[in-house]
């Protein structure tokens, strides 16, 4: 990895939110709509609350024999991790193996501590060498 890149620079920018008071239909509406399998939660001041992921809504909610209309967003936001747009880019690619996450929020700390973004593997792939993405691999699936 380059190593003057920043979280900033390798992030997905213009990441759509699922409000914590929307419920689990409404997120997984989102998810299809956007074609992603995952969604940050913010709160009505847009600060980010948590992390959405289909899996989530599967395994905590359906399985659960909940109906995902009457379940809110906020309800499964879990254990967040992020790290701030001026983060080195192997910091954030350590945070991701540390905590085995394959989604990474990116927040503007200085500019009120709102999400400018999300770290995905695709954004990964587009930035290590193929060694890095070997260790990432190995950290983050083989572990589970």
């Amino acid at each position: 990895m380059t190593r003057n890149l920043r979280a900033r620079d390798i992030m997905t920018g213009d990441v759509q939110c699922v409000r914590e008071d929307q419920s689990l239909l409404d997120a997984s509406r989102m998810m299809r709509d956007l074609n992603v399998g995952a969604l940050p939660i913010c709160g009505n001041d847009g600060r980010l609350q948590g992390m959405i992921t289909d899996r989530d809504i599967v395994v905590k909610c359906c399985a659960e024999g909940r109906e995902p209309a009457g379940v809110r967003a906020g309800d499964l936001a879990g254990v967040l991790h992020w790290v701030d747009g001026d983060t080195t880019a192997q910091e954030a690619l350590d945070t991701m193996e540390v905590h085995q996450i394959k989604r990474l929020p990116v927040i503007d700390t200085a500019g009120g501590h709102r999400l400018v973004g999300m770290i995905t593997e695709a954004n990964l792939a587009k930035n290590l060498s193929d060694a890095d993405i070997a260790e990432f691999a190995v950290r983050v699936y083989a572990a589970n």
